[in-house]
């Protein structure tokens, strides 16, 4: 048999007798066989999914080894309580692990739901209706108008017959299907004798024999290409793992170098040193830190949430910071997915131009620059009687009630373009309902691809007997067949300068991406109430529309934004190559002169080199298939580009998938675009993806200070105690402080630190190579002077209170450590800015865990029960304000070295 890609190249008894079919069915005998070879029309998965072995691979992760090693010393030193926080943490992680393993899986099971549950199928002559899911290859099903398609199929008999294919294809507007043979090469979209599963009939009626059922389909082959694509670790859980092992490092070697001094030089006992040692190093092992980067993420989330950004996959939260190339679809997302009436032309006036957003019937109407009342233009009047009159389609109005009040929303039912006729009239003060009311509609004739045109016979009254047949279709199909035209409201010949002009007025508009309708009438006088395309010559021609999907609202600041901040966007479609290079224009997306612009059959026919010159080249590719858009996704890939893909349909899940970040619509979007994607856009405006952007680079820099924080009292810790054993000092602090300690640090003030607000523009920054570690040199001096500051004035208190006794030093050393811990945490709010500049107390969350660090501390020192058990003695007020004063060099240091820097950038600038 000939594979299915080929079926729209063959005549309809080609097909019928290449399927071993007729007009009439299948047999059942014949449907039961096939049933057998070919399975059910259903989508099947590639594999099982087994939800152990999914959770055992989420073992496999150096963050989680280092965990477990950490739970089992706790359990070793009798803190059961930090052990079995460490195990709910692994736990924790693997859980968010295997929810996104689980992701493809119901990726797969969403494009099952497509799969219609009836459908009407001819069987041995009989039309009958069954579960879709036993369609066959061969069978011949019949379709009308509000109908799924239940499988691939070849046209072989069809009356006004249009579909909806954009969740597969991109196409914005139904599509006029045609019997006639087209080129093996033709693309998905231009296959016009073609119906695929999971789209709608939007009009006529069609009989058509089935090619292709379950995973065979188009859509069937896009599940295989889903669940083919292979799954990578995300940008964040790749840092976080190096970040981890530069921890893990830190902890291990500092607790070795303990170890050394203590038994080698100092002559401590082995199991004094090795308790001390494993608390060191449980102290230094970064166990708190998944739940901080969590923190942060979840932070990210919540406020990207705010901006109609809902986050699926917690690391998309941060990949989004390194972003630099956005590919973005055009219909919903640069454009409200609406048909807009913008202009009207009238013969012998001037254009008319009418405002108004979406399909909301409220507007107004200019003419030279003035409002105009529309109902006492004669002339415009008649237009709009007719636009309101001549379609099929209807406006729904509903009401939301949400904790602001009510909300009115509108939403069509029929073809969006007639859609547009109707919100024109509405817009006037014209209803549909009150017209119908008044004027009887006898018959009409719907829209003929070959005409170009439908048409409506009416009768004011049955009285007069005057009927009126109203025409709307293609501006060229309605002035072939007028006689007259209305100029100023007066019927007068329509002449060849008269179509010429119209001609060029069409024109104009349709180089601006306009869909141009005409309108035309006529009265008659006979007694026939059914009408004939005959009856559709010697027409009056009225006027012309122009209609377009409109840039959405913010979108032209957005790319603006988008394009300071170092990100290429580019526009991936399926739509035509003349709407997509208009609108690319209109928001700004290239320049005015710019009319590149490839589509999917230019690309497939470039080699490989040519074919990365054009995606490094062009910013605007229309009549894209899923392939093309996927190979346009790992080309930028491997040229080392993190890329951020949108969509709304089927057609756009492999590259959702694909991408680094997969972005789909909340609002237009099918399930399998939703499930395939890691954020969701829940106003499907292109600007909330600049706005999730900016979000995501704050969270890599709140990841960034946080961590650095974390890194800071771990070294200080670590080098203090190894400072002096090997200086032959006692041991600064006991195991149980040092755990403690280790407490106050990963669990209070990393965390105030995680919820640090931006303090400065960063989408006016390029974005970060996606190279670049959580830690870099570029902090590395800043790490140096807070380490020493800390191991500087804690090895002086210790030693200058070492005659009072170890337990005072000991005490005097702990409270320095914990309080230059505590100001090193304002500090971390910014890098780079003073943190009296950003505002002291902006942060509530960072003076809570200040107050609440002292309160602890102070309650360690003079509860006594807790400073007996801690091995602490009392320390004056006096001393404790000594040793206030002294931890707040740390964060006068601190200041002073982001002067000196800033400063230092300046005079090289």
């Amino acid at each position: 048999m000939k594979k299915e890609e080929s079926f729209h190249e063959q005549s309809v008894e080609a097909v019928l007798k290449k399927l071993s079919s007729s007009a009439n069915g299948l047999t059942e005998k014949e449907t039961k066989q096939r049933r057998l070879k070919h399975g059910l029309n259903e989508i099947k998965e590639k594999d099982s999914f087994s939800i152990p072995l999914v959770i055992l691979r989420q073992f496999k992760s150096l963050m989680v080894y280092i965990l477990i090693a950490a739970a089992v010393i706790s359990f070793f030193l009798e803190r059961k309580i930090d052990a079995y926080v460490i195990i709910g943490i692994i736990f924790s992680n693997v859980v968010i692990g295997y929810l996104q393993e689980a992701k493809a899986e119901k990726a797969i099971k969403a494009l099952k739901k497509m799969v219609v549950l009836k459908t009407k199928v001819y069987r041995s002559g009989e039309l009958i209706q069954i579960p879709a899911k036993y369609l066959v290859p061969g069978d011949v099903i019949f379709l009308e108008e509000g109908d799924k398609i239940p499988a691939d199929a070849r046209l072989i008999e069809i009356k006004n017959f249009r579909t909806v294919e954009s969740s597969l294809t991109g196409e914005s507007l139904p599509i006029d299907k045609y019997l006639k043979q087209f080129p093996e090469k033709t693309s998905i979209a231009d296959r016009r004798n073609m119906v695929w599963l999971g789209t709608f009939v939007a009009s006529g009626q069609a009989k058509a024999i089935v090619v292709a059922t379950g995973s065979g389909t188009t859509i069937g082959k896009l599940a295989q290409t889903i669940k083919s694509i292979e799954h990578r670790r995300s940008h964040f859980q790749e840092k976080s793992d190096i970040l981890a092992k530069y921890m893990a490092i830190i902890a291990v070697v500092g607790a070795f170098a303990i170890f050394v001094g203590g038994f080698f030089i100092q002559k401590l006992p082995v199991s004094e040193i090795l308790i001390f040692t494993l608390a060191s190093l449980v102290s230094g092992i970064p166990e708190g830190l998944p739940a901080i980067l969590a923190t942060v993420l979840a932070i990210g989330a919540y406020r990207m949430a705010k901006k109609n950004a809902i986050i699926r996959n917690r690391y998309a939260t941060e990949t989004l910071s390194v972003v630099d190339t956005i590919i973005t679809d055009k219909t919903g997302t640069l454009t409200q997915n609406t048909m807009t009436i913008k202009e009207i032309i009238l013969a012998g006036q001037k254009t008319i131009s009418v405002d108004g957003n979406g399909w909301v019937p409220k507007g107004n109407f200019y003419q030279s620059g003035k409002q105009i009342i529309p109902l006492e233009n004669e002339h415009l009047e008649k237009l709009i009687h007719i636009a309101a009159y001549c379609n099929n389609a209807q406006i729904k109005e509903t009401e939301l009630k949400d904790k602001e009040g009510k909300e009115t929303r509108y939403e069509i039912i029929g073809d969006p373009t007639e859609a547009a006729l109707v919100v024109l009239a509405e817009k006037a003060g014209v209803k549909k309902r009150v017209l119908y009311g008044k004027e009887k509609k006898l018959d009409e004739l719907p829209f003929n691809p070959s005409l170009k045109y439908r048409a409506s016979l009416s009768i004011m009254s049955e009285q007069n007997g005057v009927k009126q047949i109203y025409v709307v279709g293609a501006p060229e199909a309605v002035l072939k067949n007028s006689t007259y035209v209305l100029k100023n409201g007066r019927k007068a010949k329509l002449t060849e300068d008269d179509a010429k002009k119209l001609a060029e007025q069409t024109d104009s508009m349709t180089s601006k991406a306009m869909r141009t309708l005409a309108m035309a009438y006529k009265e008659i006088k006979t007694d026939a109430r059914e009408i004939s395309e005959k009856e559709t010559e010697g027409l009056i021609f009225v006027g012309i529309v122009g209609m377009s999907d409109p840039p959405r609202e913010g979108v032209k600041e957005a790319i603006s934004k988008a394009k300071t901040a170092g990100i290429r966007v580019l526009m991936a479609t399926g739509d035509h190559k003349n709407t997509a290079i208009s609108i690319a224009k209109e928001i700004g997306l290239v320049s005015s002169n710019d009319n590149a612009v490839l589509t999917g059959a230019e690309l497939s026919a470039m080699s490989d080199s040519e074919f990365e010159r054009a995606i490094k080249n062009v910013s605007v590719f229309a009549r894209l298939t899923p392939e093309m858009k996927l190979k346009i996704v790992k080309t930028l890939q491997k040229k080392g580009k993190v890329v951020a893909v949108t969509g709304d349909g089927v057609n756009d899940a492999p590259a959702l998938k694909q991408a680094d970040i997969g972005i789909s619509m909340g609002l237009i979007g099918t399930d399998v675009a939703r499930e395939s994607s890691e954020v969701i856009l829940a106003d499907d405006n292109f600007a909330s993806i600049v706005n999730a952007i900016e979000e995501g680079r704050t969270v890599f820099i709140n990841t960034r200070q946080t961590s650095f924080f974390l890194v800071t009292t771990g070294l200080a810790e670590h080098i203090t105690i190894v400072s002096t054993i090997f200086l032959g000092m006692p041991l600064p602090l006991l195991p149980t402080q040092i755990l403690w300690l280790n407490i106050i640090t990963g669990g209070v003030t990393d965390v105030a630190v995680s919820t640090e607000q931006v303090h400065h523009e960063v989408l006016k920054e390029k974005p970060r190579d996606k190279k670049e570690n959580i830690l870099t040199k570029e902090i590395t001096p800043f790490l140096i002077l807070m380490t020493a500051i800390m191991l500087v004035m804690t090895i002086l208190v210790f030693r200058t209170y070492l005659p009072y006794g170890e337990e005072k030093a000991r005490t005097a050393a702990f409270i320095i450590l914990s309080l230059t811990q505590v100001f090193n945490m304002f500090n971390m709010r910014s890098l780079k800015n003073s943190v009296f500049k950003i505002g002291f107390f902006k942060n509530r969350f960072v003076i809570g865990a200040f107050a609440l660090s002292l309160a602890i501390l102070i309650s360690l020192l003079y509860i006594p029960y807790l400073k007996v058990l801690f091995g602490f003695v009392g320390v004056s007020l006096a001393e404790l304000f000594y040793f206030f004063a002294l931890s707040s060099i740390v964060l006068w240091s601190g200041e002073g070295y982001k002067f000196l820097r800033r400063l230092g950038m300046k005079r090289a600038k």
